[in-house]
């Protein structure tokens, strides 16, 4: 070996271990206090990472990949990350406003002449700035009941925003959008000629090193060594589900990724945009990124965990923190909830990984935070989130009052027969409701994991006996509407939950 070569060999690995060694108090702490949360919150299991100064100086993995199995994660099982996806796509926009491909202020419309919007002048004015963050007047999560197991490719989906309703002025309020970044991974297609999934991998992931990190659940088995996801049931029973796939619409939330990989991605944003000497975004789009584009309401009278200041970006959560720049995402998937979060004046990055939905990533984050910071006082986060967690759960008695209000002793107003048809949604295509064997049936055309038998609530209205088992919702009802004249025109759904807007379905009764 050649000597120059073995000596600077030797100093690395000696500074690695000083390094390793700085942060050995830090690390030591954080590992008890993970130890504990994995406990106390009852989530299956839980991966972290800490990257300081571009070295991953923590990793490990607590709990297990699967309950009822003993197989502990580490640093490279794969989780779905769900919306840290966002800031991939953002970054990939970013690499084409530097190769003059496109422009921050460009009309969406001008590229994808399909896409429209609630309002065919808005439509005219949206730009890629106002897709990137959230400001194009959608509610949050506003639509998704459109793209949610569905075989609608992005274009189809792109196709049917104009019928998701308004919710505030174009650029005047925040709501949390996965369907702009669908129409962002559409345009990117658009732009070059490759899907999202070609330019990540050949724009990111190989660059970076990122070799365990996929966008198809078609290379999940081939990369192995990856976590289960769990529905939760009453709160506190954890059940393995199978895998969902995203990859149409991973531009909003289709990346899985492990915390080796993830630290990757850490590193190269605090770098500038910067890796291995290349840069791969300029200083200037990755500043636009950073840069506050939507300002979340604010408290300026009282200061919320020392945050005086918060927005979203593009592609990213922005907000100042302990007098530092604080750059975050989540990621909420069927079975898995994750986070990312970076300091990156004092080049800190924290990833927590999850496999469960009642999830501690808020918790860990932001106590792993504290404490490399240097903090006199470190909350007990867990202790005072997983009560908030509870309250919330308590609280939400949506389900019970549906049973409560639920009228005993009722008939349905009209033949079975007269209940059969076609009834369509804009938003979901057509619907059919079928009477076989004294049985009445709900198909979704483009969504079959929704389809479900129909057992008599009260009146009217059914009970909606799901064909699967979804994490996000449970009891549902739905509802045949009638005119004057006791004809049945059309459907309507009530299906309690945070994430899905099943009353945003609307169908119409058509055949």
């Amino acid at each position: 070996m050649n000597k120059k070569y073995y000596y600077s060999l030797l100093l690395l690995l000696c500074h690695f271990q000083l390094f390793g060694q700085t942060y050995k108090k830090e690390v030591k702490k954080i590992d008890a206090y993970f130890s504990q949360i994995i406990q106390d919150w009852e989530v299956p299991s839980m991966s972290v990472g800490i990257i300081k100064d571009g070295q991953l100086i923590f990793s490990k993995g607590y709990g297990t990949k699967e309950i009822g199995k003993e197989e502990t994660p580490d640093k490279e099982t794969l989780y779905a990350i769900a919306s840290i996806s966002k800031g991939f796509t953002a970054t990939m926009i970013s690499q084409l406003v530097d190769e003059g491909k496109l422009n921050w202020e460009d009309k969406v419309v001008d590229h994808l002449p399909y896409f429209a919007v609630y309002d065919p002048m808005i439509t005219q004015l949206i730009t890629v700035k106002d897709i990137l963050s959230h400001r194009v007047g959608l509610g949050t999560f506003s639509g998704d009941i459109m793209w949610y197991q569905s075989d609608y490719t992005s274009e189809e989906i792109i196709k049917r925003i104009k019928y998701v309703p308004q919710s505030f002025e174009l650029r005047d309020g925040f709501g949390y959008s996965n369907l702009m970044f669908i129409t962002a991974g559409q345009l990117i297609k658009e732009v070059t000629g490759k899907t999202w999934g070609e330019n990540v991998q050949e724009r990111i992931l190989d660059p970076l090193g990122m070799d365990r990190t996929i966008y198809s659940l078609k290379n999940l088995d081939k990369k192995g060594n990856y976590a289960t996801p769990h529905r939760l049931e009453n709160n506190t029973k954890n059940i393995p589900i199978e895998w969902t796939n995203w990859e149409e619409i991973a531009a909003t939330g289709g990346l899985i990724s492990s915390v080796e990989d993830l630290a990757k991605w850490l590193d190269f944003n605090m770098k500038n945009g910067i890796m291995n000497g290349d840069t791969l975004i300029s200083a200037s789009s990755r500043n636009q990124l950073w840069k506050i584009q939507n300002p979340y309401t604010s408290d300026l009278t009282k200061s919320h965990m020392e945050t005086h200041f918060s927005g979203y970006g593009l592609g990213w959560g922005v907000k100042d923190y302990h007098g530092n720049l604080r750059v975050s995402h989540s990621g909420g998937y069927d079975g898995m909830i994750t986070m990312v979060n970076m300091i990156p004046d004092q080049q800190l990055g924290v990833i927590v990984l999850t496999n469960g939905l009642k999830s501690p990533i808020s918790a860990a984050s932001n106590y792993a935070i504290d404490v490399m910071l240097g903090m006199k006082e470190v909350k007990d986060y867990s202790k005072l989130y997983l009560e908030s967690s509870n309250k919330r759960f308590v609280k939400d008695d949506r389900v019970e009052k549906m049973r409560e209000s639920k009228v005993e002793g009722t008939k349905p107003t009209l033949n079975l027969k007269n209940f059969e048809g076609v009834y369509h949604s804009k938003l979901n295509g057509d619907i059919k409701v079928e009477l076989v064997n004294g049985q009445l049936s709900l198909t979704f055309e483009h969504q079959s994991f929704l389809n479900a038998d129909l057992a008599h609530w009260h009146y009217n209205t059914f009970e909606l006996k799901w064909k699967n088992t979804s994490p996000w919702f449970t009891l549902g009802t739905v509802n045949f509407t009638t005119d004057n004249q006791n004809n049945v025109t059309g459907i309507t759904f009530e299906v309690p939950n945070h994430d899905f807007y099943f009353e945003e379905i609307r169908a119409k009764k058509v055949k």
